[in-house]
């Protein structure tokens, strides 16, 4: 198999036919267990740092919800990279590396979790090395887009991000299982104790990391010898560039920070959230049914887009739906530990997720459409010829589907942060919530204005 694709027009319906569609579709059924990895390692500290004091680790709570913020900043710093790598090194070679280096996270947290004298800032280092896994979206994303054409972008985008982000619920479901047996042998270290009361039991915490590494390995190889480089996708940093000067840019990171930031911050913080609010309460029983949700919902988003071929409409709804969801979830909070209801609260965050879920479908199925558009004026303007006004379309769009998943992806620090400081400053979580309540009402705005309405500068 030729790994380097010299020819490559999905928007060729008889190319697309014939050949293309074959091609992008094992391309994309390769990626998406390499990102279903990926979030998973991103997103295993969301589950460790709750067993971590179980096990004798001596950290506060302020330090705990850190140790669950810091894998998103560490990827979405990362994404700002990532983003622009595929047209530089190729989207199979990339695939194939950045999955492998997943390796040295995941492992790393299997070793340090079975001595409780670790010190924090190593486990603040494992933490952000495990943002590696969310770098890995933005490549993913900017990758899976040069395959598809126009009319299928947003289902197979909904298709890459959705399937990936089960990662999160799949780290949350699987490592409370995982953690229970010694599964590994003599290979996986030894037990530590439990105490609790006068029960006690015994938990691998290190099977967390490692449960993971067999899979990287073959997925990496997966990679490497089964996806494709497409020649014509090639371009350097400077050529991609471009992007920050171009307004919509930046205002699909702010939208999309509204709904993948919240996805992947409510996901982080979530059982935490559980277990400060209603601590009679165990999260880990709950949590992953959250991001689960969210991530079968996101393919739906996308598809409902293509469908209606507009994904501002969806959009403009999910925010809508955010701000009703955040005001339920104040709704139902305890008052200085007192009243609240579990279930009425975790109602509304179910909500949430598929909210959500639902926006990081629509948004990036607006984002080729708004580019592709804005290149064809630009060729009936005579400024460009046809072929390289979709060209310029295609790598524009891929590298801003990158950088505002970069953008977004900090809204899983900062939604954890948020809670642990909200908490410290005035003893409850409302104000953080009520701030995203604010958000919401600006993302919806920018949305309505910009995309949505009649006569919008760029209806999508």
């Amino acid at each position: 198999m030729s790994y380097i694709l010299h020819d490559w027009r999905p928007e060729d319906k008889n190319f697309w036919q014939q050949t293309g569609r074959k091609i992008a579709k094992r391309n994309l059924w390769i990626s998406i267990p390499a990102l279903l990895l990926a979030f998973a390692v991103w997103q295993v500290w969301s589950v460790a740092v709750v067993n971590l004091p179980n096990i004798g680790f001596k950290y506060s709570e302020n330090q705990l919800f850190w140790l669950a913020a810091l894998p998103a900043l560490s990827g979405a710093t990362l994404r700002i990279f990532y983003s622009f790598m595929v047209p530089v090194f190729g989207g199979r070679r990339w695939t194939a590396l950045s999955t492998a280096s997943l390796l040295l996270p995941a492992a790393g947290l299997g070793f340090a979790v079975q001595n409780p004298d670790t010190s924090y800032i190593t486990m603040m280092i494992l933490a952000l090395l495990c943002g590696f896994g969310g770098g890995n979206f933005s490549s993913s994303m900017a990758n899976i887009s040069f395959f598809f054409p126009k009319a299928e972008k947003g289902t197979a985008l909904g298709l890459n991000a959705g399937l990936g982000n089960l990662g999160v619920s799949v780290v949350q479901f699987v490592v409370p299982l995982i953690i229970t047996a010694g599964v590994f042998g003599a290979l996986g270290g030894e037990a530590q104790t439990w105490v609790k009361g006068d029960a006690t039991k015994q938990m691998w915490l290190q099977n967390a990391g490692f449960v993971w590494v067999p899979f990287i390995i073959i997925s990496a190889l997966a990679a490497w010898f089964g996806m494709n480089d497409i020649a014509s996708a090639k371009a350097s940093f400077k050529d991609q560039a471009i992007i920050f000067t171009r307004k919509h840019n930046w205002i699909m990171c702010v939208l999309y920070l509204g709904t993948f930031g919240s996805f992947i911050g409510f996901a982080a913080g979530f059982p935490l959230l559980i277990k400060s609010q209603f601590p009679a309460v165990d999260p880990v029983k709950y949590a992953f049914l959250g991001p689960l949700v969210g991530a079968l919902v996101r393919p739906l988003g996308g598809w409902l887009s293509d469908k209606i071929k507009s994904g501002a409409a969806i959009t403009q709804i999910v925010f809508i739906g955010m701000i009703v969801a955040v005001c339920g979830v104040l709704a139902f909070l305890p008052t200085d530990g007192q009243g609240g209801s579990f279930w009425g609260f975790f109602a509304c965050f179910m909500a949430l997720f598929a909210l959500t879920g639902l926006g990081n479908g629509s948004t990036f199925m607006q984002v080729p459409v708004i580019f592709l558009n804005m290149h064809q004026r630009f060729a009936e303007q005579g400024l460009v010829d046809a072929e390289q006004a979709r060209l310029d379309a295609t790598k524009e769009g891929a590298a801003v589907i990158g950088f505002t998943a970069a953008f977004a992806a900090y809204g899983g620090f900062f939604i954890p942060k948020s809670y642990g400081t909200s908490i410290a400053v005035t003893g409850s979580v409302n104000a953080a919530l009520i701030a995203f309540i604010v958000f919401y009402v600006l993302c919806g705005a920018l949305n309505w204005w910009y995309y949505a309405r009649k006569g919008a500068e760029a209806k999508s």
